[in-house]
This record gives C-alpha cells, structure tokens and sequence, in this order.
C-alpha cells in the first residue's frame, strides 16, 4: 500500500505494509516532512517503509526503514518498537541526528582524499623540499 498524499513531498515516498492504520501514516508524513523539509537541507529523496507484524508474540510488531540521499550521501535509518506512535517519534529523531550529520558533511565539503598513489596527499613541486 503506497500512501502518497498530493501535499507529501515527491521526493520522499512513504510506503506501508501489514495493518498500518492511516492515522499513523498522517502522523508519520507529518513527521517525515518535518525532517526533510527544513531549510538549509540539500536535496532529499528516498523511501521510508513502516511495517506492522502480523504475529501477536513479537515483542516489536513496528518497525521503519528509511533509505535517504540527502545532497550525495546515503542515510539509512531502522527502527523498532511497540507501538506506531512511539516507532515514528524514534524514526524522527534518528532521521534528523543523521540528516543533520549528512548536511553538515556537504556543507562543509569533507572529501575523502585520493591515495598518494592517485597523486592525493603529495605537495606541489615547489613545496617538495627534495625537489631543489
């Protein structure tokens, strides 16, 4: 069951499995949103999965998985609980401790470094003391 809602950001899509009522698939597009929709973000997209168990002994019958690109790094986030609204406050808040951390690492343009042998880490020829 897909819950696309014509105000719900197309970029992020919310899915749904098992017997997710549409009150807590509101609370969770409010929640989403909330997250990816504040400024200064780089471009969002993705997919957040909320599935309900249908097996009453599981201790956890909730959880969500949310698959994110945020600007050009990948932010993934799980959770598990006991009850929808509970699930959705702990996928928000371990979805805004990561996207600020993908955010952060844009922003501040953290590149990895080409290996000495690709020619990364090694000084300019007028630098290199060796090279007079």
């Amino acid at each position: 069951m897909n819950s696309d809602s014509p105000q719900a950001k197309p970029a992020v899509r919310l899915r749904s499995e098992g017997a997710v009522d549409e009150e807590t698939l509101a609370y969770a597009r409010t929640k989403i949103d909330a997250v990816v929709g504040r400024t200064g973000l780089p471009t969002v997209s993705g997919e957040v999965r909320v599935v309900r168990a249908g097996t009453h002994h599981v201790d956890r019958p909730w959880s969500a998985t949310a698959d994110l690109r945020v600007g050009g790094r990948q932010v993934v986030v799980i959770a598990e609980e006991a009850t929808g609204t509970v699930l959705v406050d702990r996928l928000q808040d371990r979805l805004r401790r990561q996207t600020d951390k993908a955010a952060q690492s844009w922003d501040d343009g953290h590149r990895t470094t080409a290996p000495p042998w690709r020619g990364g880490g090694l000084p300019p020829a007028s630098e290199d003391p060796g090279a007079a």
